[in-house]
């Protein structure tokens, strides 16, 4: 019988003190570590998608990209390697206070391939950012009249659940649930910058972004959320926006 190979849990705090934390051109601070299976071209690549005018509110803050991300109880810790039990314990990512920055493991060997670790990251960083600075009012006004138009579908679970809390009581000639509203306004903006940034990094198909849970949003009202993007966060030098609804050839 084979043996099953032992790996050792290293506590986030080591692995933060160790990895050789670097920053990216565009000022994103990020590490990695272990046995990712992604190389550091490809890393580079991810990292430095994020636009100049987003990556500076992330400020003490860094990503590490390890292969496993394990948080059980209040502990996080860090598989070196990949097993597959230790698989089936890991999550995508966890978030971890060291001193006075925020450290976010991100589960690179969870993923199926670079379209998955790249979003994950950059759902990420869509968080942060909203956290950071907020809204736009531009872009509140641009989902709310979509809404309200009854546009079809939406961007993840948390904006469907949400938009569906603040517009049925508008429907009932109510007011609309502000706080529902304002969570709306959060998870929409925070995964349109997300998808924006994956359109810089990878050429997908829209329909990659399907989930089982809840309606996609139509792509003409994700364009203009993915424009109005575009137009606030200029793409970094060597990346290029573009929104096409047939592939060539």
């Amino acid at each position: 019988m084979a043996e099953v190979a032992q790996v050792s849990l290293l506590p986030a705090a080591q692995v933060a003190q160790e990895a050789r934390v670097q920053q990216a051109q565009n000022g994103v601070c990020y590490a990695s570590y272990g046995d990712t299976q992604i190389s550091a071209e490809e890393l580079e690549r991810i990292v430095n998608a994020v636009p100049a005018s987003v990556a500076r509110a992330l400020t003490k803050r860094a990503y590490y990209f390890v292969p496993l991300t394990l948080g059980e109880q209040d502990e996080t810790t860090v598989a070196p390697k990949y097993t597959v039990d230790l698989g089936d314990r890991a999550i995508c990512h966890r978030n971890f206070h060291f001193g006075n920055s925020e450290c976010v493991f991100i589960s690179t060997r969870l993923m199926q391939d670079r379209f998955a670790l790249a979003f994950e990251y950059f759902i990420n960083v869509g968080h942060h950012f909203v956290d950071s600075v907020g809204v736009p009012e531009a872009f509140s006004e641009l989902v709310w009249s979509q809404a309200k138009a009854d546009v079809r579908g939406e961007t993840s679970q948390d904006a469907w659940e949400s938009r569906r809390k603040a517009t049925e009581r508008v429907d009932g000639d109510r007011a609309p649930d502000e706080k529902a509203k304002s969570s709306y306004f959060e998870s929409a903006f925070s995964d349109t910058v997300a998808i924006y940034m994956l359109s810089l990094t990878l050429d997908f198909d829209y329909s990659e972004l399907r989930e089982r849970e809840y309606p996609l949003i139509a792509a003409p009202a994700l364009a203009e959320r993915l424009r109005m993007a575009a137009k606030l966060f200029p793409p970094n030098a060597g990346y290029e926006f573009e929104i096409r609804y047939r592939r060539r050839g």
